[in-house]
């Protein structure tokens, strides 16, 4: 499609744009711009809006939309998505002229290089949500994204989650090591990695047997930080889950052992950082999101099990197993309140017993068991 026009300067121009999916969308977009380009005032904002390329509009999309609309981690994995698999294809043209054979072809040549399928599939999803807030604001007439003739499949496929019974293995095989924790909160209660890592004992009432998940580790912990200012809210609402009589051991031994590598810190002479974390290193500073992604599925290699993210804990099988199985162990547990107080009051006598020494507040001291 081809339209000459005179410039406001006199100077004679032609509007030219090709890769319209059928023969109606060009005519409506000629009968459009005809109307445009006969209009001074718009001949002006039209010339402006052709030489924005790709780049430069997703650039400043990304930024004054994803990072104030979307949390954290999705603004930065749009971000990487534009840098890395959007803007080497497409990115130097111009965006009012995108079609969606460029669009197809940009597909061809991530899945060409050997990446997976799931890939292309995402650098459309961002790409698609970019372009029609482009449309909203009139800078361009169609959504090149949404008119690709691309088949992704469902050759990148999620492994199988685990059933009830290969958790509850995994947690048998766990226990003693620094995953134990971890796995007990992701696979019983089908909490977020961030969830985990952001759980504090200021939020954990062993007395009423529950917990709060109201705030999560905040998205990209810099490398090496050893105190945790302030928390994040969760993804989700926050919501107050039951300790069950199966879980709350491991809460007791997780205490224990966090006060032993506190008194140890302190014979050798070395800093304990107190951030009140459930799930925490040995001095007590905060463990990062990536390293439990990464160190996960080593684990699970080095165990002989099946593939898994640690996101898959989630499974809302398992969810929903787990959510029957202790909605009937509070029933019970209400039942046998007292006996459950009488235990918790022991546990902190037991505590108070040598702890003169430590700087750690002891847990039968602190406000949520008062």
């Amino acid at each position: 499609m081809n339209i000459k026009y005179t410039a406001p300067n006199g100077e004679k121009k032609t509007y030219s744009k090709k890769g319209f999916p059928t023969k109606k969308e060009a005519t409506q977009h000629e009968a459009e711009m005809k109307a445009k380009l006969h209009n001074p005032g718009q001949i002006a904002s039209i010339a402006s809006q052709r030489k924005q390329t790709v780049a430069s509009y997703l650039n400043e999309w990304v930024e004054s939309y994803a990072r104030v609309n979307l949390r954290p981690s999705t603004y930065d994995g749009y971000k990487r998505t534009i840098a890395n698999y959007i803007t080497p294809y497409i990115g130097g043209v111009a965006l009012n002229q995108l079609t969606p054979a460029m669009v197809d072809k940009m597909f061809q040549q991530i899945i060409g290089k050997g990446l997976k399928p799931s890939t292309a599939a995402g650098a459309k999803r961002v790409l698609s949500v970019a372009l029609s807030h482009a449309r909203k604001y009139r800078y361009i007439e169609t959504n090149a994204a949404k008119d690709t003739l691309t088949k992704f499949g469902k050759s990148d496929k999620t492994p199988d989650p685990y059933t009830p019974e290969q958790v509850k293995a995994l947690m048998q095989r766990v226990e003693g090591t620094v995953w134990e924790m971890p796995v007990i909160l992701g696979g019983l209660y089908g909490m977020r990695r961030s969830e985990i890592l952001g759980l504090r004992w200021r939020n954990v009432d062993l007395e009423n047997n529950t917990f709060d998940v109201s705030e999560q580790l905040p998205f990209k912990v810099p490398p090496k930080t050893k105190v945790i200012e302030e928390m994040a809210p969760p993804k989700s609402n926050g919501r107050k889950l039951p300790i069950t009589e199966l879980a709350r051991p491991f809460f007791l031994k997780q205490f224990a052992m966090q006060e032993a590598q506190r008194e140890q810190a302190e014979k050798d002479g070395k800093p304990y950082y107190d951030n009140d974390l459930v799930v925490a290193k040995p001095d007590g500073s905060p463990i990062s999101a990536s390293w439990v992604s990464s160190q996960f599925g080593k684990l699970l290699e080095d165990l002989d099990m099946p593939h898994i993210r640690f996101h898959d804990l989630r499974h809302p099988y398992v969810k929903h197993m787990t959510k029957i199985f202790s909605l009937r162990l509070m029933d019970s547990q209400a039942q046998a309140y007292p006996d459950a107080r009488r235990k918790t009051r022991g546990a902190c006598q037991l505590h108070r017993g040598g702890q003169n020494r430590s700087s750690v507040r002891p847990l039968c001291n602190r406000k949520r068991f008062s």
